[in-house]
């Protein structure tokens, strides 16, 4: 009786260091995964920012560009700020399709991958 007692005892033991290791388990893959989303979070703004100051400069250079060429400075800002309301446009008329889920899936990707 008294062997079967100490063998109920380890068990106990044993499952209660299971139980522990599958919650440290959890709670390192869990702080793993809010890292990685973090850190995609913020490269993302990093070249959001970037990629915004390049688009800005390249737009001025292009309008200025276009301005000499047609020997007025606005009507060459006026042909790059067309060129930008056809793509908002277009942006605007594929966001269902194409925009949203493709930002939906790199998300998932990004949770679940």
């Amino acid at each position: 009786m008294e062997e079967l007692k100490t063998k109920a005892e380890n068990l106990t033991e044993h499952v209660g260091d299971l139980l522990n290791s599958y919650y440290k388990l959890a709670a390192v893959t869990a702080t793993e995964k809010a890292t990685n989303i973090g850190s995609g979070i913020l490269a993302g703004i990093v070249i959001c920012v970037l990629g915004f100051f390049v688009l800005l400069f390249g737009s001025f250079a292009l309008a200025w560009w276009l301005g000499d060429l047609m020997n007025s400075r606005a009507a060459g800002f006026l042909v790059v700020c067309g060129f930008f309301i056809v793509v908002m446009a277009v942006i605007l008329a594929l966001r269902k399709n194409i925009v949203f889920p493709y930002f939906r899936n790199s998300i998932l990707r990004k949770i679940y991958g």
